[in-house]
Parts: C-alpha cells; sequence; structure tokens
C-alpha cells in the first residue's frame, strides 16, 4: 500500500513537472513573438523613413539635373552665337548709353 501511494505521488509529481515545463515553453513562445513583432514595426519603421530619403534625393537628383542643363544651354548657345552667327560682344567704343531722365 506504501508503494502504491509513493508511486502515485511520483506519477503526480511528474505531471506536475511536464505541466510546468509545458507553461514555461509557452510563455517563452509568446514572449518570442512579442520580441520578433515589435522588431518588425521597428524595422519597417526605419525602412519607410530610408524610402522617404530616397525618394527626397531622388527628387533633388532631378532638380539638379535640370539646373545642370540649364547652365550648360547658356555656354553652348553662347558658343554657338558666335560660332554659326558670328556674332560677338561690341566694344566699349562702340557701346552707347541711353539714360532717360
Amino acid at each position: 500500500m506504501v508503494k502504491k501511494t509513493m508511486l502515485r505521488e511520483k506519477y503526480w509529481l511528474k505531471q506536475v513537472a511536464v505541466i510546468v515545463v509545458m507553461i514555461l515553453v509557452i510563455m517563452g513562445s509568446a514572449f518570442m513573438v512579442v520580441n520578433q513583432v515589435f522588431n518588425y514595426r521597428h524595422d519597417y519603421r526605419i525602412y519607410n523613413q530610408l524610402a522617404k530619403e530616397r525618394d527626397d534625393l531622388n527628387a533633388e537628383w532631378g532638380r539638379l539635373l535640370i539646373e545642370q542643363q540649364t547652365f550648360g544651354a547658356t555656354a553652348q548657345i553662347g558658343t554657338r552665337a558666335v560660332t554659326q552667327l558670328r556674332m560677338y560682344s561690341p566694344p566699349a567704343s562702340q557701346t552707347v548709353v541711353v539714360s532717360i531722365k
């Protein structure tokens, strides 16, 4: 009889130990899921900030390209005026300043 009760106690202790281990495993898994979701949201927020910065830099790059083409066109127009149309800036002796009083 004493042996049976000891066996029942050991069996009951094993069941309690298994239940405690299962609860700890489930809680650990839950904390890991929460941590993964937090990391995902943090990384996604950083990704969105970097994507916005990329878009801003692309827009600025486009504006700089337009500005470069504008300044390049000005020099090209001056060169073509001299070579093709034989235009030139008159010397100071041929310049007349008109003032309105």
